[in-house]
This record gives C-alpha cells, structure tokens and sequence, in this order.
C-alpha cells in the first residue's frame, strides 16, 4: 500500500460525503489516502486491524477461504461504505478477508479514532451502522443468488454492483479472478461471459472488461441485484 500524491478526496465516499460538515471537519485531519493495487491484501483472516478504509475509486471484495483454498465473494465495498467493520461491531480481527478487486484509491482512518468517535454516538455512529445493515442485506442476498441463480445472472449481478461503485465503464479481472469471486468453476464464467458478449452487453479481451450496454445486463440480472441496489439507496440516501 503506497501513500497518493495530491490532496484527499474523502468525500468521493459515500458515508463522509454524507456527515454533517462539523463531523467531517473534525475527522478530516485525521485522514490519510493510501492506493490499492489489484489482488493486494488489505486484511487477512483473523488478522488484526489497525485501520478502517473508506474507499473512493478502489473496491474490495469479502472473500471467505475454505481450508482447500477454495473461496468465494460474501460481498464487496467500494466507495458507498468502509471496509474493516469488526472495529465498531465489537471484533478486533475479521473472519473472512479483503482483496482489492479494482484498483484504486482510499482512505484511511486509525480504529482508536474510528473506536472513539462511534462511542460518542451522533451522526458518525448512525452511518456506520446504516451501512452496516446494507452489507448485511448484501452478503445475506450473494449467499441466496450463488444458491439459486445461474452463473450468468450471477456475473451479471456482479458487473453492475461493480459498475455502480466506478466512474468508469472499463473493468481489469481476469476470468480466474471472477471464477474466485463467485465461488463458480472458470468454465462456468468463460461460458456466461461469452453469452453477454454475443448479446452486445460487454466486451471481454485479455482481463478488460468494457460494459457496453448497461440495459442488457439489468434486463438478464436476477432480482438480487435490485435488492441490493435499492437497500443500500434507502439506507445511505
């Protein structure tokens, strides 16, 4: 993880975006932007946490790993939430792990602060626990959709929480890593992919992923999508 060059941007985020300007005064100095590079580790299982992250432009998957190495995506965080929430549930250390799924930027903020600034209650503590219940509905809906849906649908459901969570149209993930990401065989997403590449939805060509018809992928998307998207807009609108 490497400090940015440049000034902050934590309001790129959407839970300090939505403080309050005295409480997001108070947390800016506090601040510090890292970047994140695809595939880096930001926590590991039953590691401790030092710091949470609000990412602006990066997004990071939950990943639970079985003991053959198996793994699967329980959800993902990007610049709607903040990732290491075992700092203000009660936990020191997470059960699952973080992986950068797109590359970008974050920022930081130290769990004794983080810690210190839920215990006073108000505006700060009401967020994160907003959020909190949206990442819940949406690893609860991922375990239902990997359950019941099709591969496809899944991948889908995947493009368009990624898509929501860029400024751009352009993904870098190579067919492993979203294989890895769904908990499905490669084949399986090879197949999917191709399909909506045939149906004009994206684009697919050497781990590039371009969405280019955004409707396409709404209308073959099962309703977990929705669901997800529509509890976090109601929560952190």
């Amino acid at each position: 993880m490497s400090v940015l060059v440049g000034p902050a941007q934590p309001r790129e985020n959407r839970l300090l975006a939505a403080l309050p300007d005295d409480d997001y005064e108070r947390l800016l100095p506090q601040l510090a932007n890292v970047s994140f590079a695809l595939g880096e580790v930001v926590y590991g299982f039953g590691g401790q946490l030092d710091y949470v992250y609000f990412p602006t432009t990066a997004i990071v998957s939950l990943l639970y790993t079985m003991e053959d190495g198996s793994s699967a995506e329980m959800g993902l965080t990007g610049n709607d939430g903040v990732v290491g929430i075992a700092l203000f549930m009660g936990g020191g250390t997470m059960p699952n792990h973080a992986v950068v799924q797109s590359a970008g930027a974050a920022v930081k903020l130290k769990a004794a602060v983080l810690q210190d600034e839920f215990a006073k209650g108000g505006n700060f503590q009401y967020l994160l626990l907003r959020y909190t219940q949206a990442l819940v509905t949406q690893i609860s809906q991922t375990a239902v959709c990997n359950r019941l849906h099709s591969v496809e649908q899944q991948l889908c459901r995947w493009l368009l929480l990624s898509h929501d969570r860029l400024h751009t149209d352009e993904l870098i993930m190579t067919q492993e890593l979203i294989a890895g990401m769904l908990g499905v065989r490669r084949e399986g997403v090879t197949v999917a992919a191709g399909r909506l590449q045939d149906a004009g939805a994206i684009s697919y060509v050497r781990g590039h992923i371009k969405i280019l018809d955004r409707q396409s992928l709404e209308k073959t998307v099962c309703e977990c999508y929705r669901v997800v998207k529509d509890e976090f807009d109601r929560l952190l609108e």
